[in-house]
């Protein structure tokens, strides 16, 4: 189950690793990428730090994690093909992913449904 944020960032939980990517949402906003820098892997994060910066030639976003943690892996197919985002954000697009997170701070995010609610609103 995929859980978001307000920020546009969705998180995933695979056994004690946590999938960090872009929304769909977030990936037609920015149009397309031709560029991303990701945190080094090894580099301690708190939710909501920045962990990297997408650009696209309308427009940069810094790329805010949605829980914290440790960056154990970077997508490498991002650094070729950051256009991988766009076509496929919410799959193949993913960024990065982290291990020594914090469960409870997935009571702060929302599910699917909740999401789609807040984007509406905004």
């Amino acid at each position: 189950m995929k859980f978001y944020s307000t920020d546009k960032t969705w998180v995933r939980l695979d056994d004690e690793e946590a999938v960090i990517g872009l929304t769909q949402q977030a990936a037609d906003e920015i149009g397309q990428l031709s560029y991303i820098e990701l945190s080094e892997e090894g580099t301690d994060v708190i939710q909501r730090d920045k962990v990297g910066i997408a650009e696209s030639i309308e427009k940069t976003m810094s790329i805010l994690t949605p829980v914290s943690g440790t960056i154990i892996q970077v997508n490498p197919k991002l650094e070729d093909d950051p256009g991988i985002i766009n076509s496929d954000p919410e799959g193949k697009g993913w960024l990065c992913k982290l291990e020594n997170i914090d469960l409870a701070e997935f009571d702060e995010l929302m599910d699917k449904e909740s999401y789609a609610k807040f984007l509406k609103k905004s």
